[in-house]
Order: C-alpha cells, then structure tokens, then sequence
C-alpha cells in the first residue's frame, strides 16, 4: 500500500473517531436534559447520505462530504437553518426552550469530550508505552548552536543544565520550550567544563519564527556523510557514504553542523573538501549548485532509537497523562499567534497538514500519539468565539446569561449564516495552501 493511502486511511479513521466521540458529547447532554435530537452524523450529508437509520427519534447515518460531522437538535439556529421550525411555537423538548444553563453544558460537550479524550489517550500511551526522553547522557558531544544563539552566549558542545533555575530532564525538549514557553534563563555547561546562566530575549520566539530557527539546539553529530543525494553536484565530485569529513578549504571540521555552515558560506565558489575513507586522505573539489547545496546529508543515525525510557504506574499515568495534555493545548494555543501574521498564514494547513503528521507505515502508537494531538486542536478550534462553531453559540449564551436578553432568532441567523462562509473561506484557504506546497515546494 503507498505512504498516500496509508495517511488517508489514518487521518479517515482519526477523524471519524474523534467526530463522533465529540458529537455524543452533544448528543448525551441533550439526551440528558430531555431534548429531541433529530439527527447524528458522521460526515455532512449535503443532498444525500451513505447510510441511515431511524432509531426513536433520531435519524443516525454516513454522510459522503467528510469534513466533519453534525447533530441537529430541535429548536437550535445551527447549520441546517431550519428557519420554518423556528417560526413555530417553542415546544417543551426543544434546545430554545431549556434554561441557558442546560444549552450552555450541550454545546460545551463536544469540546469538554474532545479534550478529555485527548488526556485520556496520553494516560493510555503512558502507562502501556511510557516515554523516551533525551538526558545529556545520550549526547556525548552536546548540542551544536545556530549562529543566532551563539550571539547570546551559546557555545557549540553545550549541555543543558536548568531552565529558568530549575533542572530541566528532557533537554531534548529545549527548542520548544524557547519557541512557545516563558524561558528566562538556561544555565549550560560549555564543552570546556565551565557553567554558565544566560538569560533569553523576551521575543525569542518571535526571532525564531521569523528567521526560521526552529531548532536552535540540536545533538552534534559527527561529521560524517550517511546519504549522497543522486543528481547532486556530491556525487560527481566523488562522495561516498560513510565519507569523514576532515577539513574544509583548509578549516579543520570536528562536527557536521560545523560543516553544513562552512559550506553555506561558499555557496558561489568552489570548496575544497578532505574526506577520510577507510583511514585513507582524499580531497574532493565540489562547487554548489543554484540553490547552494552540494547533496550530502547526515540524518543523524547515531542517535536514532536512543534516548532513556521512563515507565509510569497507574497513578503516574494518569497524572501525566493530565499534564502532558495540558501541556500540548498550551503549547498549541501559544504558537497560534504566529496564524496572524504574514509568514504564519502560509503555513496554515488543510486535510493535507494534517494528514501528514501520521507516518507513512502503519504503527498504533503514533496513530494514537497523533490522534490524541488532533482531537486536543479540535477541542481548541471549536471554542474559538466564531458563529456556526461551539464557542460562537456559547459566546452568545454567555451574553445571555449575563445580560438577562436572549440574541433575536434573525440576528441568530444572520450570525450563524456568516459564520459558516468565514469557515468555508478558512477551509479553502488552508486547504489551497496545501496545493500550493505540493505543486510549488
């Protein structure tokens, strides 16, 4: 089967767990309350529908357009703009007619469940998997630093040692922590043995953004080639793999990072690069082409598969579990900021974003680990105070509860009607970006 079709089957049954798991989380509050659901589907059935069944008073089926999914409870302004029930005399069992306190728990149900479902899956993946952190005992070289951090003190074969004066573990975890959290400090132990605290720019994370440095700090790797890349100007100049590199126009290199950015320096001249190759000195002549690379890459196969295993007990999990949850809707909810401007809302996906966050072969623990991601940005897409979304109806419910006035069904309407052409421009603008990077990228 082809990475492709491996993805969608993925993404198709992700989503489809997740929709109808958020749906029931209308569905049973209203069940609760006494409100006649009329309809549940997975997917929209836009004309018709794949499948459906009439069980009591509720119509349940498969729609074909799979971009999302629905209940349709009786007497609530929502997608179908039933307009002509609407004009009829409220009933005991519809949604207009339950006190806002009881709308108000319907519509925060499938967010509520969307969220515990995603702390739930982290509990599981924790306690039958555990987790695999990177101390500095799995970096016998240290880090190596982008330019940029260098400037502030950073040195390349650094180890982390504590953020914001408190031992940090997992410094595998550092560029996020920089790109998305309040770091206001990082204590590091140079490679010549000297410690030192060094205090981080407040817009740290904008400067990562903008000069695409995302990963400041990575694992120094040896400098040696573990891919030649074919049509590459590297493979006619004579690279092999498991080439050394020695030195570069004269330079002695003792780690790759060293030799990727000696190599960017002369991206419009020829390099002069000293191989080792089975403990023998060669020198090869290479000159980069048009868009400055040479076609060499070291994929850091050194540290694949290593790292420290941690296991958690029941009550480890579930605490974990918690946290590591909270802490992704955190992460997601500070990097959404960067949407709002001009770089970031390049990079806003569609169905193909994400579903390239599943691998290309078929493994459950990443499908979970990924699952478990989606349905916590879903719980936090849905609240967004936008009409025709959970939050926009409960942005109005709330003004409702407060004011003591309830927004007229025509105001409802129109609200509800430019709600849903905003989300149809954001789905076909996200979706457009996605063509765009796989046409042009």
């Amino acid at each position: 089967m082809s990475p492709f079709a491996v993805k969608a089957i993925q993404l198709l049954l992700s989503l489809s767990i997740l929709i109808v798991l958020h749906e029931l989380g209308h569905f049973i509050p209203a069940k609760i309350f006494k409100t006649r659901v009329e309809k549940f589907f997975l997917f929209f059935d836009v004309k018709f529908a794949l499948f459906k069944k009439k069980i009591g008073e509720t119509v349940y089926g498969i729609g074909w357009l799979p971009l999302g999914g629905y209940v349709k409870i009786s007497g609530m302004i929502d997608e179908s703009m039933d307009k002509e029930q609407m004009a009829k005399p409220p009933e005991p069992w519809e949604f207009r007619s339950k006190p806002a306190w009881q709308r108000l728990i319907i519509m925060l149900g499938g967010v509520t469940v969307n969220i515990i479902v995603g702390f739930v899956i982290y509990m599981g993946i924790l306690y039958f998997n555990g987790t695999t952190i990177t101390t500095n005992d799995d970096l016998p070289r240290g880090f190596s630093v982008a330019d940029t951090f260098k400037e502030i003190g950073f040195q390349d074969g650094d180890y982390i040692l504590q953020v914001n004066g408190k031992e940090f573990e997992d410094v595998g975890l550092i560029n996020k922590h920089l790109f998305l959290r309040d770091v206001q400090s990082i204590t590091v132990k140079h490679a010549n043995g000297d410690t030192e605290t060094i205090s981080i720019p407040e817009d740290i994370g904008e400067k990562m953004f903008q000069q695409d440095i995302l990963h400041p700090f990575r694992p120094m790797r040896n400098a040696i080639v573990d891919t030649v890349v074919a049509d590459y100007p590297a493979i006619e100049a004579g690279f092999k793999n498991g080439d050394s590199i020695v030195a570069v126009n004269g330079t002695r290199v003792t780690h790759w990072q060293q030799f990727t950015s000696i190599v960017k320096a002369n991206t419009d001249a020829e390099s002069t690069i000293v191989v080792s190759r089975n403990n023998i000195l060669d020198t090869l002549k290479v000159t980069p082409n048009e868009d400055g690379q040479i076609g060499v890459n070291n994929y850091g196969k050194e540290y694949q598969g290593k790292g420290t295993k941690v296991t958690y007990g029941l009550g480890e999990s579930i605490t974990g579990g918690i946290k590591y949850g909270y802490n992704t809707l955190e992460d997601y909810v500070a990097q959404f900021k960067y949407v709002f401007t001009a770089k970031g809302a390049t990079q806003v996906g569609g169905f193909g974003a994400i579903g390239s966050l599943f691998p290309d072969t078929w493994d459950w623990l990443s499908f979970w680990e990924t699952t478990a991601l989606i349905s916590i940005i879903l719980a936090f897409m849905n609240i967004l105070p936008i009409p025709a979304l959970d939050g926009g109806h409960v942005m109005f419910l709330l003004y409702e509860m407060v004011s003591g006035r309830k927004p007229g069904d025509k105001f409802m309407e129109y609200a509800q009607m430019v709600g849903f052409f905003l989300l149809i421009a954001l789905v076909l603008f996200a979706n457009g970006n996605d063509i765009y990077r796989w046409l042009f990228q």
